[in-house]
């Protein structure tokens, strides 16, 4: 049997394990999660204990495990996402990675802090963003989330005949709860079969709950430079940080104040064989298609209708690549940041989209 003692500091990670070979310990690889340590005291373990271990050394890179009770400063990167998250500065689908949309999350939340605007998780910035809970959790499988799982059809007619557009795995459905890379919900949980999960399973994962915003924005601000919508309060206090992809064709990207004409949870999604040129399925069908409500919808679970023809900000069916690939012209979020926006929006709410 062993046990995981650690200690952290602001500069670095250091770790020892107990078993039955004595003590062992060295400083955590530099390279982060998915590295783990090697013993030098020799001999070999059972392949589950193995397991175990390298599931511990890699939960040390992203929580501070041995930091007491919260709440606290944030300690390792894992910390400032969770804790920027629900505040509502989004650094994105959560992976544990000092990635550009963390860093453009940590700029937002320093400005908003008076602090220098660096995207670095330094000292000043780690001591003014508080960790009010636990990071990690736990998501226990129910018969529901089983049941609403289906493939997706693979074509925009098989899609319109579907009876909703749901999630197609476990892994799916938990990292878009938790706001999280599927890649960083297999790190948390190395042993889970994903293919033969059960109701009652239970699940690690990071703890996004947040309270409900305490009141409705005074106007949104798209950066198309920046690939990133924010909204403010009347005296311009930042309530809402979200990265966002903006249209592929730069005739496709409106400039100038726009306004919000629909909110729509859990839209339906028409699908206009003309506005995809490009789709050799559309170029052969001769009608529209209306394809049902779902978190794999085109518009993900959230629309909100813009006073320019065909042009809204929604959410989508892949959030991991919010910001890194571009659309037809509407502004996408991840579903939770769409979800999040409509509690904040109103019919004819400015929304001011910068070059």
């Amino acid at each position: 049997m062993y046990w995981v003692l650690i200690v952290l500091a602001l500069s670095g990670s250091m770790w020892l394990w107990r078993d039955s070979g004595g003590w062992m310990g060295r400083k955590a690889p530099s390279g982060g999660p998915g590295k783990t340590a090697q013993s030098n005291a020799g001999g070999s373990r059972p392949a589950a204990a193995a397991r175990r271990t390298s599931a511990a050394v890699e939960t040390v890179g992203m929580v501070d495990a041995g930091g007491g009770s919260c709440p606290r400063p944030v300690q390792t990167v894992l910390e400032a996402q969770v804790a920027l998250e629900r505040q509502g500065i989004s650094p994105g689908s959560i992976d544990n990675r000092l990635g550009p949309q963390t860093r453009s999350a940590i700029r937002a939340f320093q400005r908003k802090e008076n602090l220098p605007d660096t995207g670095e998780l330094n000292l000043d910035t780690r001591l003014r963003l508080i960790l009010a809970a636990p990071p990690l959790g736990t998501y226990s499988v129910t018969s529901n989330d089983l049941a609403r799982l289906q493939p997706l059809g693979k074509t925009w007619l098989a899609k319109s005949q579907q009876s909703a557009l749901e999630y197609e795995t476990i892994l799916e459905l938990v990292a878009e709860k938790s706001h999280a890379h599927p890649g960083l919900i297999r790190r948390l949980n190395p042993d889970v079969d994903w293919t033969n999960l059960v109701a009652g399973a239970v699940l690690q994962v990071v703890d996004v709950a947040s309270a409900d915003p305490p009141a409705k924005a005074a106007f949104a601000r798209i950066s198309l430079a920046d690939k990133i919508l924010e909204v403010f309060d009347g005296s311009t206090n930042l309530l809402g940080h979200f990265p966002c992809s903006i249209a592929q064709r730069v005739e496709k990207r409106p400039v100038g104040e726009l306004h919000v004409e629909v909110i729509a949870p859990n839209p339906n999604y028409t699908f206009d064989p003309d506005v995809f040129p490009e789709s050799e399925e559309a170029r052969q069908l001769k009608a529209k298609l209306v394809l049902p409500p779902g978190p794999n919808n085109p518009v993900g679970t959230a629309w909100i209708g813009l006073d320019k023809p065909g042009y809204g900000i929604h959410g989508t069916p892949s959030p991991e690549l919010v910001g890194r690939t571009e659309s037809h012209g509407c502004f996408r979020l991840a579903n939770w940041n769409a979800e999040l926006l409509l509690k904040l929006v109103w019919i004819g709410m400015p929304v001011h989209v910068d070059p």
